[in-house]
């Protein structure tokens, strides 16, 4: 059994709750404020149909569009120009509340970070780098983190194997020297799982027949510390 040397955490459900989501009133108003842009009165009801569709269409599928994407359909359609499309997400996120940080997470967090382990954050979001170190930095976890992985800048998402690359490559080690923990199944377990990495599912539900048995399962981040013990003193 490999030694788990690096943490790689996903950020909602796992450390925080869900954040408020940019509508298109607030978008309007902050695409207004960027030089060169043109907004037509009708964009923020756009903005605003297209993500409904949006919703529908990735329930059905079973992947999230990009904020990115919605955006530059919403501007398509209504005749708005963006010119500088990566600066009007960062606006648009810099301007919109982060999700709150579980205290009880972060105290959990910080003690595994004390005991040794290097943390990097991997997360499927939209919001930049700059933007989610400052919620990290606000719940003191500023210096917990060694790299952040967010899906937006690296431009794959959960599960595509090229984002569990990226953690591997952001932690400098080997899949095998890396517990992924985080409440998606498909995301945060599977795979992770099928990348050779550990996992840790948290799950307030029971635990599901057809979930390898390499995959532990948590209730909390708070319990994942009792998990590396007794995995430490199981002999491998």
């Amino acid at each position: 059994m490999a030694q788990v040397r690096v943490l790689a955490v996903d950020f909602v459900g796992t450390l925080a709750g869900h954040g408020p989501a940019p509508d298109g009133r607030l978008v309007g108003e902050v695409l207004r404020s960027l030089p060169g842009a043109v907004v037509p009165e009708g964009f923020p009801a756009r903005f605003d149909t297209v993500t409904r569709r949006a919703r529908r269409t990735d329930a059905a599928r079973g992947v999230p569009s990009t904020f990115t994407t919605r955006l530059h359909r919403a501007a398509q359609d209504c005749g708005a120009h963006i010119p500088d499309l990566r600066r009007a997400v960062a606006a648009v996120f810099t301007a919109t509340p982060d999700a709150t940080v579980d205290p009880t997470a972060a105290a959990a967090l910080r003690e595994l970070h004390a005991d040794g382990l290097t943390c990097v954050l991997a997360s499927n979001t939209d919001r930049p780098v700059p933007v989610r170190r400052r919620t990290l930095r606000a719940a003191g976890l500023g210096d917990c983190f060694a790299a952040l992985v967010l899906s937006g800048t690296l431009g794959v998402r959960k599960p595509d194997p090229r984002f569990y690359a990226a953690v591997a490559r952001a932690a400098d080690c080997p899949p095998e020297d890396i517990l992924f923990v985080g409440d998606n199944p498909r995301a945060d377990a599977l795979g992770p799982h099928a990348y050779g990495m550990s996992a840790a599912l948290i799950t307030s539900g029971p635990r599901a027949a057809d979930l390898p048995r390499a995959i532990t399962t948590i209730g909390h981040l708070r319990e994942l510390a009792a998990h590396l013990d007794d995995r430490t003193s199981t002999p491998g």
